[in-house]
């Protein structure tokens, strides 16, 4: 049983976004500041990656720890109410983010895929500078 009515989840729900979140933001300014020129959310690639690096062959995904199942993430917590559907989803996520670093993979495409929980303040500066790394050394 839900605690809100059909309106307000309905409400709460359209207000998640699925771009230009602010974990996304940030990465994407990092990597312009420090010279790097990307495409955003490309739909002719699997899983429609939030950043591609064309240049270095290189596509990054930023993913909430929530919606991603980050597994052992204290962020990632299965809701106490419509358990088995929000599992159902995460799960399809999950497997949707697997096949499309397979088919990205397979077509010569390096994949980093960078947590929400890992661009937290505490952890920020050396995420992306381990990210900034990961894509010119190699």
């Amino acid at each position: 049983m839900d605690v809100h009515d059909k309106a307000t989840r309905a409400y709460n729900m359209s207000r998640i976004k699925g771009q230009n979140t602010k974990p996304e933001m940030l990465v994407r300014k990092f990597l312009f500041s420090n010279g790097l020129r990307y495409r955003l959310h490309v739909k002719e690639l699997p899983g429609k990656p939030d950043i591609v690096l064309s240049k270095y062959r290189t596509v990054i995904f930023i993913n909430g720890c929530f919606w991603h199942g980050h597994a052992g993430c204290k962020y990632y917590v299965v809701p106490k109410t419509r358990t088995e559907w929000w599992q159902q989803k995460i799960n399809g996520n999950i497997t949707n983010d697997e096949k499309a670093i397979h088919l990205l993979e397979k077509n010569g495409w390096r994949v980093i895929t960078v947590w929400e929980c890992d661009l937290k303040k505490q952890n920020q500066e050396v995420t992306l500078k381990a990210l900034l790394q990961a894509v010119i050394i190699n």
